[in-house]
């Protein structure tokens, strides 16, 4: 009996909690099959029939752009390069003789006149040499005299005269030539300029041909720079140059010399520029920026908001052709100046996009309006054009 009285109670448990399983299950499949079937887009709604008109009135409406006519004027090319001031004169100072310096006359950095006294050389045993040789140019003088004269009473050979002469000449030259050692005992400045180096003091022993100072005139100074292979033969000797400096320091300068024989590791060719310095406040050293004539070129003035690039990334301006319709012109900028840019690789006459280029797509067709009549709805044209894209 018990086990008959639990095997039906087990069966009641099963008709019990096995139905409710069963619902649970199907519960679950269905709301699962609902998901799918509103994300699958089965489940549709009413469509605003507002919106949709709104967005053909806008797809029919053609964008208005502000454009301008712009021609194209003849001017002045320039090729820009980067260069470095250079002094035009600057003179290393040797020992002509050799002693040790016994005295500077001036000091580093000071302001010297040409033939003006650097340093001296002790004298030391060049005095006695001056006297001896001032002696023997005496004896050989009169000695010479007094042959000549016996010569022409013909007391003396020829030959005679012939041999006092060379000793007299002999004599002569030993004199000039210690003469002249004294006198490179004081070196002197061989131009004005500055002392920009003076390695040597009081008490150093010079040997002939050491450098003792440098010498630099900076009035006039040059900018030393190099141009391409394909710009050197644009340019010419007694152009004018522009020259720009640190912190904004301009000035005007004429090429003074082209190379004609380019460097072989880069292919570049020296150009110097050279400028008035009377100051004398532009240093050697500074780095500037050239500007040099090349040739005349028909180039158009805009202003940069213009410019827009295409879809491979191509800088250039938009324009609108005779039937309206957008053009796209890849252009370079020739130069960038405080009035506008000027660009080359336009047509001579073009209607140019001011306003709304950024809105519009090549070979689309639009409204203008000339640059000079301020747009009216101008912001609901282009905020339609975002809507729309």
């Amino acid at each position: 009996m018990t086990g008959i009285s639990g095997g039906g109670v087990m069966t009641e448990r099963k008709k019990k909690y096995g139905g409710l399983r069963s619902g649970q299950t199907i519960a679950i499949c269905l709301a699962g099959l609902a998901t799918l079937w509103i994300s699958s887009g089965a489940v549709t709604q009413t469509p605003d029939k507002g919106a949709e008109e709104s967005r053909a009135a806008r797809g029919d409406q053609k964008i208005l752009v502000r454009v301008r006519e712009s021609v194209s004027q003849v001017r002045q090319s320039y090729v820009t390069v980067f260069g470095r001031t250079e002094a035009v004169k600057k003179v290393n100072i040797a020992a002509e003789t050799e002693g040790q310096v016994i005295a500077r006359n001036i000091m580093k950095g000071a302001w010297i006149k040409k033939g003006q006294a650097i340093l001296q050389i002790a004298m030391n045993d060049r005095g006695a040499h001056l006297s001896d040789a001032e002696a023997k140019f005496e004896y050989q003088r009169l000695a010479y005299a007094s042959a000549t004269k016996l010569s022409k009473k013909q007391f003396q050979s020829r030959i005679r005269v012939a041999e006092v002469l060379s000793n007299f000449e002999s004599a002569k030259s030993e004199l000039a030539e210690i003469r002249l050692d004294i006198h490179r005992t004081t070196v002197r400045a061989p131009i004005n300029g500055y002392i920009e180096t003076f390695p040597v003091g009081v008490g150093d022993y010079l040997q002939t041909g050491e450098i003792v100072a440098t010498v630099v005139n900076l009035n006039p100074i040059r900018v030393v720079a190099h141009v391409s292979e394909r710009e050197v033969t644009k340019l010419r000797v007694g152009d004018k140059a522009r020259i720009l400096l640190a912190e904004g320091v301009k000035r005007e300068g004429e090429i003074k010399y082209v190379a004609r024989i380019g460097e072989q590791e880069t292919r570049t060719f020296r150009v110097e520029v050279w400028f008035s310095n009377s100051k004398k406040v532009i240093p050697e050293g500074l780095t500037a920026e050239l500007k040099l004539k090349t040739a005349r070129k028909h180039a158009h003035k805009v202003s940069p908001a213009v410019l827009t690039l295409n879809d491979e990334g191509i800088i250039g301006v938009k324009a609108v052709n005779k039937d309206k319709s957008v053009i796209f012109y890849p252009v370079q900028i020739m130069e960038d100046t405080n009035e506008g840019v000027w660009l080359i690789g336009l047509p001579p006459r073009l209607t140019i996009i001011t306003v709304g280029q950024e809105f519009v797509q090549v070979g689309q067709t639009v409204r203008t309006s000339r640059d000079e009549v301020e747009l009216k709805g101008n912001s609901t044209d282009f905020n339609s054009v975002k809507s729309a894209s």
